[in-house]
This record gives structure tokens, C-alpha cells and sequence, in this order.
């Protein structure tokens, strides 16, 4: 098959995805034996091992150091690889460039299928298209929904962030609230410019963006304290990640101030604070299911000649409402480390 005129074609139906995602499902229920390393390592989520050829598959990932968010992404990955028989190279860097140099590395390992984030689709531009020279299918996940398609991407798993980002601006409007600091804690990355900007475009009160260096935790701590105590209006802080979200707590309780924290992604802990009231409500993409959809996408692509989503639309993981009232209905796999 001729898979780089796959990256040219993008004329299959909606209703295809529908049938890509059935497929999806039966391949899971149908495959034989071999589960319980998948089982071992992704919470027991995963049935079965194919028994197709072994495939190499890397996974590049803006990750920076400490982010437990790709954690899940990881599960939901490695899940998947163990079900299709398929060796999992995983790298991150959360430099443009160095991200860039990871995908390079995979080119020149020959593997099979890469499945990279875009949150700075600009530097990796180049390199995507020397995947496609080389005929490798390339999917996206995560960040990059606006630019998947320019980039000649075969499908992307994730959310759109300026609609998640509008959402939540909707319910801090419907809380009551006037003030906001959107927290980013990492400058240049388009997905957390997005919620922010989504933010705004939705609600009713006045938001403002504070920059904070997210690979510094106690610098991100210190840095909104000092803005609560310097502006007592602030009555939300949005942050952009569950790690976020619970300094945030910790700066609203140091600074003395009456600010409610609310947030996109989850982790455990995190649950647990919704539970506590100490987070009012979270922003749920699926990380788990945007690894696992990448990943598996690519088996049944080289297997079955499939495309999720048709090739035209992404496949969206979220965005969801995680608060008080179904909190409890997602701990018990939050617990497990992959929702």
C-alpha cells in the first residue's frame, strides 16, 4: 500500500470514523491471549494481544520534567502497544527544538509510526514532513487540533482548547465570579494559549495571564501568591494542569485569600481536592484515551487501513465537567493512574 498518499487524501465520510471506532472495539474484544502484562501496566484497562507482526512505534511528547500529566498519556499508550504487539519508544523534550531532534531520531530508526504533540507546530513542521518523505505515518494528539491538517498529519486524538477553554469561561460567568488569573506555565505552548484565550471570549468578568515557570514548582507557588496578595479582587484562579491546580491551592491559603481555584486535567490528587471542595471543578480531556487512540490508531492503520475520524476531523477526547456531583464516578480510575 502507498501510504503517503494517504497524507494526501482526505475525502473518507464522517461515518467512517464511526466504523474506525467499531473496529477499534472489536479488535480489543477479539484478540487472544497474553493481557496480563498490559494488564500490569496500564491499571488492568487492556485485553488480549494481537498476534500481527511486531510493529516500533515512538511517541514524542513536549513533556517537561516532573509534568505528571503524561503519565496517563503513557498508560493509555503502553496499553495499547501491548494489545498490537507493538514496541513502544517513548522520548519528551520540552524545547521546540529538542522535540524536533527526538522525531528526527525516530526517522532515522526506521520505526513503523510516530504519534507527536504539537504544541509548537511551527518548529516541527519541517520534520513532519520528512516523516512523510520517508512514508511513516505521522498522527497527532494533545495540542495542535488548529494545525493537524496543515501539518499533513494523518489524525489527531485530543480536544480542542479554545472550546474547552470557552466552556469554562461559561461557568465561571455561571458561578458568579468577576475576577480571573489564567495561569500558563509555559510560555509559547499554542494548546495553553488557547484556554486562556477561550477563557476570556466567554466570560462575563475581567481575566488576566499570569506566566509562571512550570518547571520550577515552588517559583510557580511563589508567583501567584504574590499576585493574590497584590490584587484582592482575583476571586478564580484558572490553572492549566491538575500539578497547577494544587499550588494554586496552596498560594490562595497562603496569601490569606478567598480566590476558588478551577482547572483543566486530572490526576489523582486532584480528585481528591474536588472531593475536599479544595478544587471547585476540572476540565477532563482523557489523557489516558488520547494515548491509547494515537497508539492504536497506527496498528490499525498498517493492519486494516483505517483512519479515525475519516482523516478529516480530529477525534475529540474532551472537554468534560469533572466537579462534586461525578467526581466519585472517576476517582476510582483516577486512583489507578489512568483518568
Amino acid at each position: 500500500m502507498d501510504r503517503s498518499s494517504h497524507f494526501r487524501s482526505r475525502r473518507m465520510a464522517p461515518v467512517v470514523a464511526v466504523a474506525a471506532a467499531a473496529a477499534l472495539t472489536l479488535a480489543g474484544c477479539s484478540s487472544s491471549s497474553g493481557g496480563k502484562k498490559a494488564e500490569e501496566s496500564a491499571g488492568g484497562a487492556s485485553a488480549g494481544k494481537a498476534t500481527t507482526p511486531r510493529m516500533t512505534v515512538a511517541l514524542v511528547t513536549h513533556q517537561s520534567p516532573g509534568d505528571t500529566f503524561w503519565d496517563i498519556v503513557r498508560k493509555g499508550a503502553e496499553a495499547a502497544a501491548a494489545k498490537d504487539n507493538i514496541k513502544l519508544v517513548y522520548s519528551a523534550d520540552p524545547s521546540a527544538g529538542g522535540q524536533a531532534n527526538l522525531v528526527q531520531n525516530a526517522i532515522d530508526q526506521k520505526v513503523d509510526g510516530i504519534a507527536v504533540t504539537l504544541a509548537k507546530p511551527d518548529a516541527l513542521k519541517d520534520v513532519v514532513s520528512k516523516a512523510k518523505a520517508a512514508n511513516i505515518p505521522v498522527v497527532g494528539l494533545n495540542s495542535g487540533v488548529s494545525d493537524w491538517k496543515k501539518l499533513g498529519l494523518m489524525e489527531f486524538f485530543g480536544q480542542d482548547e479554545t472550546v474547552a477553554g470557552e466552556a469554562l469561561g461559561k461557568r465561571l460567568s455561571a458561578a458568579g465570579a468577576k475576577k480571573a488569573v489564567c495561569v500558563v506555565q509555559e510560555q509559547g505552548n499554542i494548546g495553553l494559549t488557547q484556554r486562556c484565550d477561550g477563557v476570556k471570549k466567554t466570560f462575563s468578568g475581567t481575566t488576566e495571564t499570569l506566566y509562571v515557570n512550570g518547571t520550577d514548582m515552588p517559583s510557580v507557588k511563589s508567583t501567584i501568591t504574590a499576585k493574590l496578595k497584590q490584587d484582592s479582587a482575583i476571586d478564580y484562579v484558572v490553572a492549566l494542569g491538575a500539578p497547577f491546580a494544587l499550588t494554586a491551592a496552596q498560594s490562595v491559603s497562603e496569601a490569606g485569600s478567598k480566590a476558588k481555584v478551577a482547572t483543566f486535567d486530572l490526576n489523582k490528587e486532584l480528585t481528591g481536592a474536588i472531593s475536599k471542595g479544595t478544587i471547585e471543578f476540572a476540565v477532563d480531556q482523557q489523557p489516558y484515551l488520547q494515548g491509547y487512540l494515537a497508539i492504536d490508531s497506527l496498528w490499525l492503520y498498517k493492519n486494516n487501513g483505517n483512519y479515525m475520524g475519516g482523516g478529516e476531523q480530529p477525534v475529540l477526547t474532551g472537554p468534560a465537567f469533572v466537579d462534586k456531583s461525578n467526581v466519585d464516578a472517576v476517582s476510582a480510575f483516577a486512583a489507578k493512574g489512568t483518568r
